[in-house]
C-alpha cells in the first residue's frame, strides 16, 4: 500500500523541522562543504551534527563523498536550494505583515489616549 501524497509531503516537512538541518541545507547552496566548516558555522557539538546530517542523508536531500580523510556534504539537487530560498521570500512577507500589523495597533493606541 502506498503512503498519500499529502503524508509524504508531511513526513518530508517535519524531518526538515530542525533548526540545525535548515542551517545545514542553508550552508550548502553555497556549494559542498566538508563536515569541519560545516561544524564552524553552526557551532553545534559532533555529535549532534553528525546525527542531523545522518538524517538528510537518509532522506536523499543531501550526499556525502570522501575526499581523503574527509566528508564533503552537497545538496542532492537544486530544488533543496530552491526550497531554501522560496521558505526565505515566504517568511520575509509574513514577518513583513506582522510588522504592518504590529505598527498599525501601536498607531491604534496612540489615539486611544
Amino acid at each position: 500500500m502506498s503512503v498519500p501524497l499529502y503524508q509524504a509531503k508531511a513526513e518530508f516537512f517535519r524531518m526538515l523541522g530542525h533548526p540545525v538541518r535548515i542551517r545545514v541545507l542553508e550552508l550548502l547552496q553555497d556549494g559542498p562543504a566538508p563536515v569541519r566548516d560545516l561544524l564552524a558555522a553552526i557551532g553545534v557539538e559532533p555529535p549532534s551534527l553528525s546525527q542531523q546530517l545522518a538524517t538528510l542523508r537518509r532522506s536523499g536531500i543531501v550526499t556525502a563523498t570522501r575526499e581523503g580523510s574527509t566528508v564533503v556534504y552537497a545538496l542532492a539537487g537544486g530544488d533543496v536550494a530552491d526550497l531554501m530560498k522560496a521558505a526565505r521570500r515566504i517568511l520575509t512577507d509574513v514577518l513583513t505583515g506582522q510588522h504592518e500589523l504590529l505598527a498599525e495597533l501601536r498607531e491604534g493606541e496612540v489615539t486611544a489616549r
